[in-house]
């Protein structure tokens, strides 16, 4: 199978949970049945919520591109990133090693839906998610108010496990104008499994997760 690098510790427990998702989501016999990973934990990379939403922090970019020459020169054959906001800094990766894009396949999933989006501030304000829902005619729809996602978002970094509850307020709000629901925070993903059933969402997280195993596997 094919080793895929994993630019993680945006953040530690979203890398993680993709692994576990990796690991259940493959019928194994055996230990070597598993997907290979490489993973990179690396949770020094800078803020990408001081970088973006505050305009005072230092740039991702650079460490995030030292990481994926690590995870290649360790044996890597393809690169995923579980952060949808790092996403932006993905220019910086080298061309020259296949790129996993969350984004896109997330995209991809959600052709011609109408959208309720939760995800950090920043992935509105530099237009993560912009050009592949163009292509796949969603359209994106945003909470009034960003800042109650973002206190979640900062709770689950900070390990106070964020508010399911207020979550899932915002979501039935946000499916007053949509008819689907976009996790596209890997913190947020970790709340998934207890939003109410009657909420219908995609996990970007879940997206990656089954494009990993293709690769691996093929």
């Amino acid at each position: 199978m094919n080793p895929v690098g994993i630019l993680g510790g945006m953040g530690p427990e979203a890398t993680i949970l993709l692994m576990q998702k990796v690991l259940a989501a493959v019928p194994v016999k055996d230990d070597a049945d598993h997907v290979p990973l490489i993973v990179h934990q690396n949770p020094q990379v800078p803020s990408r919520i001081r970088a973006l939403i505050e305009g005072t922090g230092k740039d991702p970019g650079p460490v995030i591109a030292k990481m994926a020459r690590d995870l290649q020169a360790a044996g890597a054959q393809a690169l995923a990133m579980p952060c949808n906001t790092a996403h932006h800094y993905a220019g910086a990766l080298p061309e020259d090693l296949p790129f996993l894009n969350m984004i896109d396949l997330t995209g991809a999933a959600l052709a011609g839906k109408r959208v309720g989006m939760l995800a950090s501030p920043a992935v509105r304000q530099v237009g993560v998610f912009e050009a592949t829902f163009e292509e796949n005619g969603i359209d994106a729809i945003y909470p009034d108010d960003d800042s109650p996602v973002l206190a979640i978002i900062r709770a689950v970094k900070a390990g106070q496990g964020g508010d399911v509850h207020a979550l899932a307020d915002i979501a039935e709000d946000l499916m007053q104008r949509a008819d689907h629901i976009c996790l596209a925070c890997t913190e947020l993903s970790l709340l998934a499994r207890d939003l109410p059933n009657r909420i219908p969402w995609t996990d970007s997280l879940d997206c990656l997760t089954d494009r990993i195993i293709d690769f691996a596997r093929t």
